[in-house]
């Protein structure tokens, strides 16, 4: 039979924060899907897409 967990390990497990620190700021690092539009060969738009992650420090370059 599986262990219970009890609502105190499940609220526990809710606050813990998931994710890496920045050896920089020591925030957690959020990951964000940065989307950015360049013309193409033919003239229309297109869309790269990349997933970064983002922290205290460098979140003015990314959203700027």
């Amino acid at each position: 039979m599986a262990k219970q967990q009890t609502f105190a390990d499940k609220a526990a497990k809710a606050a813990a924060q998931s994710g890496k620190k920045c050896p920089k700021c020591g925030a957690i690092k959020q990951p964000v899907l940065y989307v950015s539009s360049e013309p193409s060969k033919h003239g229309s738009i297109r869309f790269s897409h990349k997933r970064i992650q983002v922290c205290q420090c460098n979140e003015k370059e990314v959203y700027a």
